[in-house]
């Protein structure tokens, strides 16, 4: 077992025993212990990796599929450290079960705390509320956050670099703190350790008349709607969210659920069409090597409007945000068979723009939107606008809008 770690547990330890084990000092402990040494400064990442693969001598490892992967370090009935890595995780937002604090080991990570006012139970594996941005933040090597088990911490983590490392000091399992709340924005908190089998099964099942084009599908998934309950229709729903967009049955699947639920159902078509854009913007992380284009996508991920994201931007980087922007979305675009695309963002091929002319079209016209309203030099920038472009820009709008760039106010 590397001594530093070694070394950090029994300290731990002790300054927790010095004050009878209560449970609310500890993340104050873990963080003072994390700042005092940072891992960041006295642990040789290479030379670690190294002994963790040649010496057998190493604590007990979980199975947990947390991190990519997660190492204990140091373990104790009390009280453990693991060391995360993260090639492509994003975390789900969420809170713990447990206390400590954690530290920026390698990497960098833009963190997110969040709130969610007017909790409403409607069972016990799934609330209703409403789900607000407290913070964003960017993390650098070396910094330290606690963390607090239960409703009070509710956070998320995007990692930009492959691969950051995080190390995570902190309690078993916190009493009281169960369970352990995924939260899907603006509404929605869900038990993920919670397994319904038959709903599991039955959406498979869904999934396999999806997939072989059966036409019985939508009939079957709006008479299922009009009869599960909320939590088992949502998750129909959610499910089937893409399948039903393709066969033109959304609105109508969504109409339904709504009638069967009426106000409880508030909220949820934009509970699911932000699952959808999450899910989309992760599934691009994968694909993004570029550090500054990962920081742009968890930006997009994880600030809400225009404003907050422009002003990240321009902490981290010289010259004029939307000058910034531009540069990344264009760096991002590529041809496709059908025209353009920056991310998920389809030039309209209604517009019948000759392909050479589309993606100076594009990046004008998010131009003239990034900076729509904000002050008259802009304004008499987007009067200046090639009149092919402006003539375009409600076709551009709508596109953008359907886009994961809709997070910039486009």
């Amino acid at each position: 077992m590397d001594a530093f770690f070694s070394e950090l547990g029994r300290t731990a330890l002790a300054r927790w025993a010095s004050c009878n084990f209560a449970p609310g000092e500890f993340p104050r402990i873990a963080r003072e212990l994390l700042e005092e040494r940072p891992p960041s400064e006295c642990v040789d990442v290479a030379g670690w990796i190294r002994d963790f693969l040649l010496r057998d001598e190493q604590p007990l490892q979980s199975q947990s599929a947390f991190g990519q992967p997660e190492l204990i370090v140091f373990d104790d009935p009390r009280l453990y450290i693991q060391v995360l890595f993260w090639m492509e995780g994003t975390t789900d937002i969420h809170q713990h079960m447990f206390s400590g604090a954690f530290h920026v080991l390698q990497g960098s990570s833009i963190h997110s705390e969040f709130e969610f006012a007017q909790r409403h139970p409607v069972s016990a594996n799934l609330h209703l509320g409403d789900l607000r941005l407290k913070s964003t933040e960017l993390l650098e090597a070396g910094q330290t956050r606690e963390i607090r088990s239960g409703q009070g911490f509710v956070h998320s983590l995007f990692h930009l670099e492959t691969p950051s490392v995080t190390v995570v000091l902190r309690t078993q399992t916190d009493s009281g703190s169960a369970p352990q709340w995924t939260y899907l924005p603006p509404r929605v908190a869900v038990d993920p350790l919670w397994n319904d089998a038959l709903t599991a099964r039955r959406k498979q099942l869904l999934d396999v008349l999806e997939h072989t084009g059966d036409e019985a599908y939508t009939p079957l998934v709006l008479e299922m709607l009009e009869r599960l309950d909320f939590e088992r229709g949502f998750f129909v729903l959610q499910n089937g969210a893409g399948a039903l967009r393709e066969r033109g049955a959304w609105e109508e699947a969504l109409g339904v659920f709504e009638r069967r639920h009426g106000q409880l159902a508030q909220g949820i078509a934009e509970t699911i069409e932000e699952i959808v854009r999450r899910d989309a913007l992760v599934a691009l992380r994968a694909q993004v090597e570029e550090p500054e284009h990962r920081f742009f996508l968890a930006l997009l991920l994880n600030v809400p409007e225009r404003e907050g994201i422009l002003r990240m931007v321009g902490e981290r980087f010289a010259g004029k945000p939307e000058d910034t922007v531009l540069r990344w979305l264009g760096e991002l675009a590529e041809e496709t068979e059908t025209g353009v695309r920056i991310l998920d963002a389809e030039y309209p091929e209604e517009l019948g723009t000759p392909a050479e002319e589309q993606l100076g079209v594009f990046l004008e016209a998010i131009r003239y939107f990034l900076g729509e309203g904000r002050d008259s030099s802009r304004r008499r920038s987007a009067r200046s606008m090639p009149s092919t472009a402006a003539g375009e820009r409600n076709g551009l709008r709508a596109a953008l809008a359907r886009s994961s760039l809709r997070a910039l106010g486009l």
